[in-house]
């Protein structure tokens, strides 16, 4: 099959993701066409092109012209006219978004792939009205703020989506040096911000416990497991915690007393035996000690990186 060619883009809705996703593309060689009611749209665009062309440069890419790649939309419909991709990224109202997409399937061409920014809503609780040909080509790339600098772009097909559909998501974001996963449950808030969610609850829980105050609790996670995983996630850093034994030397030694902070009953032997079994296929095949040297290195380079803003310098590795 064919990989799509993807030249004109529409950003409908020209808040901070909107005006993010409209800098990336730019810089990236599409031909862009902005929508959004707010009086200053001009300004609005001309500022963040602005701002973020510097931020796009050091990531490689030319900005020599970007601001003549982009156009302002008198309205919806002549945004998406001649569009290839449109990403949307109104209020995160199911209603609001039902209406718009009956909209953006009636006006954009045929071919045109049709993705929502949405944080949290589903695009099967926006797309039932819609007949099976327009609701085949809608999903949803979730992307996190901003997307021009965070690579990640959660792919997330609804009940009707066409396997096209989620393939050419993941060649056009992967053309934006973006890293699409695709998820295949629908589930609101998603996998990201579900896991942002989670650590956010539990942070406020803490301090107004008293147990810690919110600058302390920022340090927390920004000297410990903020810098962890800017190198690995949660379960790569689990079975490198675990040693050459990996994640079920982990369990079986700590898994127990880790459980003790959760309310609700333990996962059962067999829930926890597949969990197991998961990550040793993700993770089991590769030398723990390559796998920890990279975690380091990596680890090395991002507190050198930090470094450079605050002053402080980091103990380099001997050759």
């Amino acid at each position: 099959m064919m990989t799509r060619a993807f030249r004109t883009a529409a950003v409908v809705g020209a808040g901070t993701i909107g005006l993010s996703w409209t800098a990336l593309f730019a810089a990236h060689g599409l031909t862009v066409r902005v929508s959004d009611p707010r009086p200053d749209l001009d300004e609005a665009v001309t500022e963040a092109l602005t701002r973020y062309a510097p931020h796009l440069a050091a990531r490689g890419l030319d900005v020599t012209g970007l601001a003549d790649r982009v156009r302002i939309a008198a309205d919806v419909t002549e945004a998406v006219r001649d569009a290839d991709v449109v990403q949307e990224n109104g209020p995160e109202r199911a209603e609001f978004k039902r209406e718009l997409f009956a909209t953006l399937t009636r006006e954009a061409p045929a071919h045109a792939l049709l993705l929502s920014s949405s944080s949290a809503i589903p695009s099967t609780a926006f797309t039932a009205q819609l007949p099976d040909e327009a609701a085949a080509r809608v999903l949803i790339g979730h992307p996190f703020n901003p997307p021009h600098l965070l690579p990640l772009v959660e792919v997330v097909p609804g009940a009707r989506t066409g396997e096209d559909a989620v393939r050419a998501a993941v060649d056009f974001y992967t053309s934006l040096d973006r890293t699409p996963v695709v998820e295949r449950v629908e589930i609101p808030g998603f996998v990201g911000n579900r896991l942002q969610n989670a650590l956010s609850r539990e942070a406020v829980s803490l301090v107004q416990q008293g147990v810690v105050t919110p600058e302390d609790l920022d340090r927390i996670v920004t000297d410990s497991l903020g810098l962890r995983w800017a190198t690995v996630g949660p379960f790569l850093g689990a079975h490198l915690g675990g040693g050459p034994g990996g994640y079920r030397h982990l369990v079986e030694h700590i898994g127990a007393s880790m459980q003790s902070l959760t309310d609700g009953p333990a996962p059962d032997a067999d829930a926890q035996e597949r969990l197991i079994g998961a990550v040793e296929k993700a993770y089991g095949s590769a030398p723990y000690a390559e796998l920890s040297e990279t975690r380091d290195r990596r680890q090395l380079a991002v507190l050198d990186a930090l470094s450079e803003t605050t002053g402080t310098t980091t103990p380099k590795e001997e050759n």
